[in-house]
């Protein structure tokens, strides 16, 4: 086999492969009802065409005998008047008619037995037509209830190609959310272990420890002096007298602090009362 005959042959064998998985059984059997009918269609045209030929010939016959009476008439008034040259004229003219009469019928009788095979082969067509029409439908029946039955054999394994559709969707979507957990969970260790920190930082760890350590002592200094301003600190312990004057001298002291502040609070409400009027 050649090049070219290959060629031929698979292109051939491509494209009836793709029309096998686009043609529709249920149409192809529609389409080809639809051409029997069609065909049946023009056998009746063909039958009505040639009775309409039939017809013509039998008015013409009937006419041609009417013709051949009237002819016969002449003859006759014809030897009446002892005209025997007129009779012989309309004898003449009678038996054309006649000759003529004789080949309709002839080609009518034709016609006759051409429409009676006509109508019994529009009558077998018909029959075969209802038939395949029957069929037809039967056929169409089946091939979607197997249609059917396969789709939903089909989805309820899975082997469709919608559910591997789906199938590989989902697939998919459980992979993506896997990595964005993992990576979700990869982003809270590192910043746990302050890996980011390091990242945005010059420092070394050591660095880290010594300022954490600062910032702890100073902490401590902190609350140790808040503890001995409120007296539950470690302090050296002082004279019962010198703890009553100094208690003394911060009572004193809170009070003159508590007046200046409610005097300033009164101030500053003049003030504002003074600001409303002035705006009103």
């Amino acid at each position: 086999m050649g090049i070219l005959s290959r060629t031929s042959y698979v292109i051939r064998s491509k494209i009836n492969a793709l029309l096998n998985r686009a043609e529709d059984p249920t149409e192809t059997l529609d389409y080809s009802y639809e051409k029997m009918r069609d065909e049946l269609q023009q056998v009746k045209q063909g039958i009505a065409d040639l009775t309409t030929q039939k017809k013509r010939l039998e008015i013409q016959k009937r006419r041609l005998e009417e013709n051949v009476e009237k002819h016969n008439e002449q003859a006759r008034e014809a030897v009446r008047q002892d005209r025997e040259d007129l009779a012989r004229q309309a004898l003449e003219k009678k038996k054309s008619k006649m000759n003529q009469i004789e080949e309709l019928e002839g080609q009518i009788a034709q016609l006759q037995s051409t429409q009676d095979d006509l109508v019994e082969k529009k009558n077998e067509l018909q029959s075969r037509i209802e038939e395949f029409r029957t069929k037809k439908e039967t056929m169409k029946a089946r091939y979607e209830a197997a249609e059917a039955s396969t789709r939903v054999s089909e989805a309820m394994s899975g082997v469709g190609d919608e559910m591997s559709d789906t199938a590989r969707a989902i697939e998919r979507a459980e992979e993506r959310t896997d990595e964005m957990e993992a990576r979700s969970a990869a982003m809270d260790e590192l910043q746990d272990t302050g890996a980011f920190d390091d990242a945005l930082s010059d420092k070394d760890s050591i660095d880290r420890e010594l300022e954490a350590g600062r910032s702890s002592s100073e902490i401590d200094s902190e609350l140790e002096t808040l503890k001995a301003e409120m007296g539950k600190g470690s302090a050296p312990e002082t004279d019962e007298t010198e703890a009553d004057t100094a208690d003394v001298d911060v009572e004193e002291d809170l009070d003159v602090e508590t007046d200046v502040n409610d005097e300033e609070v009164e101030a500053e409400l003049e003030e504002l009362q003074e600001e409303e009027k002035s705006a009103e």
